[in-house]
Parts: structure tokens; C-alpha cells; sequence
């Protein structure tokens, strides 16, 4: 579940982090930074930034973040198939960032950051937990707390047809950790069987570090590929010099 912040959270801290420069369409909450107070300004400005930036920017293709919607992800387990519905994830207003490291000669970002997300939905199961047969549906609550995460990102800069220069994303890699607990919340595992169903929820919840690691790779995924599709949308539509006061490093 630390997943559902891979995604939105690399669109968010990364383009929050090249806001800071000095753009020349920023809005009110962004505060350019300058080489004098470069590192302290660039981790102020993001945080400064993070409530108002999740609200999107219809304008600039850039969705709005908190809340976002899974409109429907399937997730394959040991034994049991887990599928959400219009979840709805939120949050990421209150995201802190740990750090910010820049590096444009290299065209190399580091950011990290900790966030509480909490997904709700709708869900149905059909499988087996340990000896257990489920067939349920109902109401869905993911809660992570103090969720962690680092993304690595690389960039390039290219050119439009109209010859404005434009930043682009090379590569990128991420590391996160669960933090310090992921809950689940799952209504009616079991039709008309209350009782069986808080046991096997229970179980779920003893075992949460278990159950998230095999659960949350596939929200992972999704979540990535929505971020990055985020980002790209934001650089085509902002050309560099809007973004960072600082020429194109020359090679």
C-alpha cells in the first residue's frame, strides 16, 4: 500500500521541487529559491507548496491528487484474487518532506518524503486464506501510517516543434517502506458469516507486514504508471525556463 504514495507522490515532490526554481508562471504558494540558501529553500518551498499543488491544475493537464481515484485495479494473491472499485485515496495534502537533493549538471533528483494515507472503496474477494474458502464484497478501509518513500530520478531536455526547451524524464528508481503500520478494514469477507469474518480480518491485521508486501506491489504498479504519465503531461505543457530560473547545463 506504500504503493498508492509511489505514484502521486513522485508527480507531486517532483514537480513541487522544480517549481521552486524561479518560474515564471508559478502560482502565489511557490517561493524561488537562489544559490545562497539553495538546499534549506528548496525543502520550505516544497512543503510550503504540497496542500495547494494536490488540488490540480485543470489548465496544465495535471489531475488533481487528494483525493485520486482507482477506478478498478485487480490484485492477485496466494490463493485469492482481491479486486477494488472507485477507490478513492487521500492524504497527500499533509505529505512532509524529508529532503530534497538537486543536482542539475548531472540532471539528477533525489527526493524523500513521509505521508498517513487512507484508501477507501468498494471490494470483492473469491479465493482461500490459510483453510478458509472467501467469497465477499463490500465496503473497503486501507490505512498507512507514516508511510516512507525515495524516489531517484534522472532527467533529460529536449525541444518541441517550436524549438522551446522542455525537461523530459530519462529514468528513474524508488525505494519505500510500509513505516509504522498498514490496516485493513475489509467488510463481509465472508456473506452472512460476521463472526468468521472478524477472525480472518483479524489474522489480516496481526499479520500486516506480511499481508502488504505481497498485497501491494500490483497498487505499486498502477500508481507508478499514472505518475509518470502525470509528469510527462506537466512538461509538455511548461517549458523549462518556467520552471527553473537556471540555464540548461551546457555538456
Amino acid at each position: 500500500m506504500r504503493s498508492i504514495v509511489t505514484s502521486y507522490s513522485v508527480a507531486l515532490c517532483f514537480v513541487l521541487y522544480l517549481c521552486c526554481g524561479e518560474a515564471k508562471l508559478a502560482p502565489d504558494y511557490i517561493i524561488p529559491c537562489n544559490a545562497s540558501n539553495w538546499k534549506p529553500c528548496l525543502i520550505s518551498s516544497t512543503q510550503r507548496a504540497v496542500p495547494e499543488f494536490v488540488k490540480g491544475s485543470p489548465e496544465l493537464g495535471v489531475p488533481t491528487l487528494d483525493p485520486f481515484t482507482i477506478e478498478k485495479l485487480a490484485i492477485p494473491l496466494n490463493g485469492l484474487k482481491v479486486t477494488f472499485y472507485q477507490g478513492k485515496v487521500s492524504g497527500f495534502k499533509k505529505c512532509i518532506v524529508d529532503d530534497v537533493i538537486s543536482e542539475l549538471e548531472k540532471r539528477h533528483f533525489v527526493l524523500e518524503f513521509h505521508c498517513n494515507l487512507t484508501i477507501r472503496g468498494q471490494y470483492d474477494a473469491v479465493g482461500q486464506v490459510l483453510l478458509f474458502p472467501i467469497n465477499g464484497e463490500g465496503d473497503a478501509k486501507v490505512k498507512l501510517t507514516n508511510l516512507r518513500m525515495k524516489v531517484d530520478i534522472n532527467t533529460k531536455y529536449i525541444k518541441d516543434n517550436d524549438g522551446v526547451n522542455h525537461f523530459a524524464l530519462r529514468n528513474y528508481k524508488y525505494t519505500f517502506d510500509y513505516g509504522d503500520r498498514v490496516s485493513f478494514d475489509l467488510k463481509n469477507l465472508f456473506k452472512e458469516n460476521k463472526q468468521l469474518s472478524d477472525t480472518v480480518l483479524a489474522f489480516l491485521n496481526e499479520n500486516w507486514r506480511t499481508v502488504a508486501e505481497e498485497f501491494g506491489k500490483p497498487i505499486v504498479d498502477y500508481a507508478v504508471d499514472l505518475a509518470i504519465k502525470t509528469i510527462e503531461k506537466f512538461f509538455l505543457a511548461v517549458p523549462y525556463e518556467e520552471l527553473v530560473n537556471i540555464p540548461i547545463p551546457k555538456f
